[in-house]
């Protein structure tokens, strides 16, 4: 099963499945409920489709389809920090593993931030290293390969710390990209290419995978905005191999502008050939981060609800 995505609406974890020509709301596959409290942090399905993890504070839990528990991993020592630290886990693309970032530093358990690599039938651990971060939060970004897991690191105002890690029997082998200030926010379809953006939101950015050379860097004042008005937004990715989507946002200064209306936020393709901004992109959003393209033509947004929508660049059936 190809593209299946988890989220929570209506105190239910819900999977849904993209269907090759389909627009509109995805299909949902199958729902459990799910506890109100603790939040939680990040979701994942199996490449199956037949089970999901969830990260709270405090554990990663692995559900199957019929709600009942697989396993249990508990984040120890228990922390007693309610603010500023969230797990992340996520499946490797054959399904045998579950990587999982532990902000243990903010958490306050005595050590520096940890990766962990959990076998997904079990939920034992098979390997796992010391990070020697400081983060709030981690993002998982598999190559599809298999062959390496990117995390992105964010440590608030210090920046963002990238690792490149791989299994080799029950050892963690672990790299640092060279850079504390760039944030990664999506892999190109195949894996040969991934998106980031300066921490200070002034450029992005795209590098060869895995090296992180830099093959094209655009700033704020490339799509035609002034960069003391605005940066870019944490949203975008890939819509195709040859097109990037990134948002540009800002905040009106005009005094009547009501509360509610002062931000702002546009979306632009990146036409990866040529490193030049193509055009505006309307990706039907509701808000600057309600946009996650697929890699294949496609993008998903919200409805109010919270469940996911699907919609089709018309240039696909061109």
């Amino acid at each position: 099963m190809d593209h299946l995505f988890a989220r929570v609406v209506d105190g239910r974890l819900r999977v849904y499945e993209v269907e090759a020509a389909t627009e509109g709301p995805l299909q949902e596959v199958w729902s459990v409920p799910v506890a109100a409290e603790p939040e939680i942090c990040s979701l994942a399905v199996a490449p199956l489709g037949d089970r999901a993890v969830y990260a709270t504070q405090h554990e990663i839990v692995c559900l199957g389809r019929d709600g009942a528990e697989v396993w249990r991993y508990a984040l120890l020592p228990r922390s007693g920090e309610r603010y500023g630290h969230w797990p992340s886990a996520a499946y490797s693309p054959d399904g045998t593993l579950v990587w999982v970032y532990r902000p243990d530093a903010m958490a306050r358990r005595g050590t520096p931030d940890t990766w962990v690599v959990l076998d997904a039938r079990s939920g034992t651990v098979r390997g796992q290293a010391d990070l020697k971060s400081c983060g709030h939060g981690g993002e998982h970004l598999a190559l599809p390969d298999g062959s390496r897991m990117l995390l992105n690191v964010g440590e608030g105002q210090d920046g963002s710390l990238v690792f490149a890690g791989s299994l080799k029997g029950e050892t963690l082998e672990m790299e640092r990209y060279p850079w504390d200030d760039r944030c990664v926010m999506a892999l190109a379809p195949g894996g040969r290419q991934f998106m980031s953006i300066d921490h200070g939101q002034a450029d992005v950015a795209f590098h060869e995978c895995p090296s992180g050379d830099v093959v094209l860097s655009l700033p704020v004042g490339a799509f035609g905005h002034d960069p003391e008005d605005a940066a870019f937004e944490w949203s975008g990715g890939y819509l195709n191999a040859e097109t990037a989507i990134v948002t540009i946002c800002g905040e009106r200064e005009e005094d009547d502008v009501p509360d509610d209306e002062r931000e702002w936020h546009v979306h632009y393709r990146v036409d990866l050939r040529t490193g030049g901004v193509v055009e505006r992109f309307d990706a039907h959003s509701r808000h600057s981060y309600d946009l996650e393209p697929l890699g294949d033509g496609s993008w998903l947004t919200s409805d109010p609800e919270g469940r996911p929508v699907r919609w089709i660049d018309p240039r696909e059936n061109r």
